[in-house]
């Protein structure tokens, strides 16, 4: 990932899941699926992949804090556990819904590509 793209402000309206996802090219497979795809579809698609990424940023947030002891917030005490948990929940969503990793682009992008080969050969 360029440096350039971390630093970057995300518009509020702005989607993750644009047609240059593709090393910065246009991806034009997928600008052809999205013709056939309905805009519910998309959007049903992009939550789908935006949680996807969600549960996939959980469970390496989850790893990473596994092994902490100590005290504070990533102790070793009887609640942390449950804190911790509901912690890297909303850490993770948090995170997919500000771009994430670029997993949920992917699912995306496979996603869309199913549903116009399904709506092409039905």
């Amino acid at each position: 990932m360029q440096a350039s793209a971390i630093n970057t402000p995300r518009h509020p309206n702005a989607s993750a899941f644009s047609v240059e996802s593709r090393n910065g090219r246009p991806d034009f497979e997928l600008a052809a699926a999205l013709q056939k795809v309905s805009p519910q579809q998309q959007a049903k698609a992009q939550k789908i992949a935006t949680d996807f990424e969600a549960m996939f940023l959980n469970s390496m947030f989850s790893q990473m804090t596994s092994g902490l002891k100590g005290e504070g917030p990533f102790g070793d005490t009887p609640g942390t556990g449950v804190w911790r948990s509901m912690l890297t929940e909303q850490y993770s969503k948090n995170f997919a819904q500000a771009g994430g990793v670029g997993v949920a682009t992917d699912v995306y992008r496979t996603l869309i590509l199913q549903q116009a080969k399904t709506i092409r050969t039905a």
